[in-house]
This record gives C-alpha cells, sequence and structure tokens, in this order.
C-alpha cells in the first residue's frame, strides 16, 4: 500500500451529487417522501460512497482484531489475560457470538492476530500480523513504539486493500483483547478531552472498587506520556493498543477503496477517533452499528456527531453490533435496488 499520509490525505468527502442523485432516486419510489426514516439515510449514504445508485451486497467480511494489553496487569478488567488466547481459538472454531450472528447474515469472519501473547498456528480465517506478544504497560511508558503504531495503522490498510481487490462489498469490525476497553478509554479521554472518569466503564462488568482503580491507571497513564491530542499517531503509540490500530487502518482503508466500513461498538469505535482524527472526510464512509452500554460511547458518537443504528443494550465486541446492523444496511439498499417506482407501477405521486 502507498504512504500513510498519501492514504489518509487522498480521502475525499463524498460526491454530493450522487448523494443528490440518491435522494431523487428514493423519493421516486412508491411510498410517502421521507417514510423510511433511517433507512432512507443510509440507502443514500451507502449508494454515495459506492457511487452506484443500483448497489448490491454479495461479499461481507467481519474483520476482529486481536491483541494483548499489558495494562491488564494492573487489574483493570474481571477476566485475565489468557482469556484472549481462548476467545481467539473460540472465534477460529466458529463458537463466538461473532460466528453466530455473522453466519445468520451471511458474512464471513477474519480473526487478525496483532498482538497475542501467543504463537498460533495458521488455519483458514486467520490472518497472523503480530506487532508484538501484547503492548506494554502504558502506566510505565508508551504502549507501543510510535514506529509500531504506524505499523498497526498500515496493516489495517493493507487488509482493506486486500478484500477490496477481492470484490467486498462491505467491511465490518470487531475486536478481541482483554483489558482493551482500558486503552479505549484513554483514546476518548485524549481526543475528546472528558476526563477519565467520564468515560471510563465497567468493560467485562468490574466492581465499583475495580473501576475506581482503572480511572486512576488511566490518569496515571496520561500523566506519565502526556499524549498529543493533535497527533492521533502519538495517542495511539502511547495509550492505545495493536488491534485499535489494526481497526484504525481497517477504516483508512476502506475509504480509501470507497467500501462502507460498519463500526462495532466502544472500542471499534475508539479506533474511529484515531482515523476521523487523522482526516475528518473519513467519517462520512462509516456507519455507527450500535450504541453500547459502555459509558463513554454515546460520548464517543457524540465527538463524532453520528447516530447509532441500533441500540440493543450490548457491550460484547467481537462485531457482534457490526454483524447485525449488516441486515438494516442490506435492507436499506434493497428498498433502493428493488422497490417501483411512481412511473414504473403506474401509481400516481402525492398531489400537495
Amino acid at each position: 500500500m502507498e504512504d500513510l499520509q498519501k492514504v489518509v490525505q487522498g480521502i475525499r468527502p463524498l460526491n454530493k451529487d450522487y448523494l443528490t442523485q440518491a435522494q431523487i432516486r428514493l423519493d421516486n419510489l412508491t411510498k410517502p417522501v421521507g417514510s423510511l426514516g433511517k433507512l432512507e439515510d443510509i440507502a443514500r449514504r451507502y449508494a454515495s460512497i459506492k457511487e452506484d445508485l443500483n448497489p448490491s451486497i454479495n461479499n461481507k467480511v467481519i474483520f476482529t482484531f486481536a491483541g494483548d494489553h499489558g495494562v491488564v496487569d494492573k487489574h483493570v478488567s474481571a477476566y485475565p489475560r489468557s482469556v484472549t488466547v481462548q476467545m481467539v481459538l473460540n472465534i477460529l472454531a466458529g463458537g463466538a457470538a461473532v460466528n453466530v450472528l455473522a453466519r445468520h447474515v451471511g458474512a464471513r469472519v477474519v480473526v487478525v492476530d496483532m498482538g497475542v501473547d501467543y504463537d498460533f498456528e495458521p488455519v483458514e480465517g486467520f490472518v497472523i500480523r503480530k506487532i508484538g506478544y501484547g503492548t506494554r504497560d502504558f502506566t510505565e511508558g508508551p504502549a507501543m513504539s510510535y514506529d509500531n503504531a504506524v505499523r498497526s495503522i498500515k496493516t489495517g490498510i493493507d487488509l482493506a486493500d486486500e478484500y477490496a481487490d477481492k470484490g467486498v462489498d462491505m467491511i465490518g469490525t470487531g475486536e478481541m483483547g482483554i483489558g482493551n476497553t482500558t486503552p479505549s478509554s484513554a483514546i476518548q479521554s485524549v481526543l475528546t478531552g472528558l476526563a477519565p472518569a467520564e468515560v471510563a466503564g465497567r468493560g467485562t462488568g468490574i466492581n465499583d472498587e475495580t473501576l475506581r482503580n482503572k480511572i486512576d491507571v488511566i490518569e496515571t497513564a496520561l500523566a506519565v506520556n502526556r499524549p498529543n491530542p493533535d497527533d492521533p499517531i502519538d495517542v495511539l503509540a502511547k495509550v492505545g493498543g495493536f488491534e485499535i490500530g489494526g481497526i484504525a487502518g481497517l477504516i483508512i482503508g476502506g475509504a480509501y477503496r470507497r467500501i462502507p466500513v460498519i463500526v462495532d461498538g466502544f472500542i471499534s469505535t475508539a479506533g474511529a477517533l484515531i482515523a476521523v482524527a487523522m482526516n475528518p472526510a473519513i467519517n462520512e464512509y462509516i456507519f455507527y452499528s450500535h450504541l453500547s452500554s459502555e459509558a463513554g460511547h454515546r460520548k464517543m458518537l457524540e465527538k463524532l456527531k453520528q447516530e447509532p443504528i441500533l441500540q440493543l443494550d450490548m457491550r460484547l465486541g467481537e462485531g457482534t453490533g457490526g454483524a447485525i446492523a449488516m441486515t438494516v444496511i442490506e435492507a436499506a439498499i434493497k428498498i433502493m435496488a428493488q422497490m417501483a417506482t411512481f412511473e414504473s407501477a403506474g401509481v400516481d405521486k402525492a398531489s400537495i
């Protein structure tokens, strides 16, 4: 893939002519204008991303990026680091929630090892792009080097590029990494200016004492590392995670190749914050699948000025929310592509 900055700066806002043409087509379908609400908004933006007023969706892929985090040693999660490995193996075996929902919507799951503390054997549906065996404890210094932050983003871009060449129509983001709500909260705090106490949540279901510790850990990390909010790669390097960088890169690469990206929940949206901070036009290529019940997610979406498609009180990750949202997006596209117009159906338009 080309130079990172060249790719990022090569992403332009959506073509307003396509937005207008898509709206004209929607208004000529056999229904009152605007009567399908957000489905029409989704269809119009999807068609504009693809620059195709008759789009179809035949090839859906959910990428579940996996990585471990040194900050887990500071007792910020209800689960031990070993669960990352165990859940990656579960996903590869087809037994996780994301597998069930992906099968339901006709999507493939591709697991990407960005930095799990384990050496896996290669299997089908598994991409090994390991940058390290987990990040460092960011209360003691940067989570990763600046170069590795760039590398993690480029990995995601390369995957988007590779699968675009394979004809993918829609990309979903997901993740697996014990402790990753902590770096996600830290990223959010830096890029939104909100205090850690305002954005840190219970993640895997931690108790009050562990939540207080989690907030203290994030505050310490920000004081120790002083990430630069004007440099999202610096933020990723100092308080992020390898899988979060991979998600940011996948979003950037999807936008560059004009592939709609369906972002999952809290951790994936942290990746989106990184990507959009690098080029605000990227935000137009993203569909935010659902509102996570994780405390800071609504504030993330407010920062991005985006509305989620669904609100189901989910907080699992893996790509589960994105999988469900894919069915809504596909329904919206079928409305645009398959519904009759007033003229073709011989139906009179409204007279007032």
